[in-house]
């Protein structure tokens, strides 16, 4: 998914490049009040976790690649306004280190995984959630069927994307078809891992688990799957 230097046009990097501040700002502004003592520790350990799940990547087609986002992951864990800035830090520190994708398309890939990847996989885990009984064990499925959505829908914007600036001589059906294909095929993998990493927080610290706020904090259920 890391879009290397020079394969989206100027015109469509500055675009990209100005959602990505616009999205970066706005998640400062909101996320001041979710980072007390209690969320910003973990929010340390999600974007550990991200940036550990995201130096595995898979060749897809004219030099991009494919690789769990962790995007629904840490929405869920942390909220969304947090996982963006989780996310935008994990780009910063592949693209200045690692050189993992590109400085000139850092807008890009920090649009398509902070801001895409994310707030799709917490829109999805959302409305999963709304329709799964309301309790404990619902959270990991919810939050499963957010990342699988999550991936495919990333691949699609920057199949878009490069649909309106791509420079590279790639044929864009092909691209489009390789990028959908494995990143279906991702998805799949970054469910199962969500799923289990959330069962498993739920478990023994439903408290910090930002998707389960609406669960009641008294009764059986409760008791069985979280205590504040």
């Amino acid at each position: 998914m890391h879009v290397p230097d020079a394969f989206l046009d100027a015109p469509t990097s500055v675009a990209t490049g100005a959602v990505a501040v616009a999205g970066v700002a706005l998640s400062l502004r909101r996320s001041r009040g979710d980072l007390d003592d209690r969320v910003a520790p973990l929010a340390g350990l999600v974007a550990t976790f991200v940036f550990a799940a995201q130096m595995i990547n898979f060749p897809v087609a004219g030099g991009t690649s494919g690789h769990l986002l962790g995007g629904a992951l840490a929405a869920v864990l942390v909220g969304p306004w947090t996982a963006t800035l989780c996310v935008t830090v994990v780009l910063l520190v592949q693209a200045l280190v690692f050189a993992d994708g590109g400085l000139t398309a850092l807008g890009t890939n920090i649009t398509l995984m902070a801001l895409v990847g994310v707030w799709v996989g917490w829109g999805v885990f959302a409305m999963a959630r709304a329709v799964l009984p309301s309790r404990g064990g619902s959270v990991p499925v919810a939050a499963a069927v957010g990342a699988l959505v999550s991936v495919p829908a990333a691949a699609a914007v920057f199949a878009g994307l490069f649909l309106v600036g791509g420079t590279a001589p790639v044929d864009a059906g092909g691209l489009f078809a390789a990028m959908i294909g494995w990143h279906l095929v991702i998805g799949i993998g970054e469910a199962v891992i969500t799923g289990l990493v959330v069962s498993a927080v739920m478990g023994v610290r439903p408290d910090l688990v930002r998707g389960a706020e609406h669960l009641p904090r008294g009764g059986a259920d409760v008791e069985a799957v979280a205590v504040r």
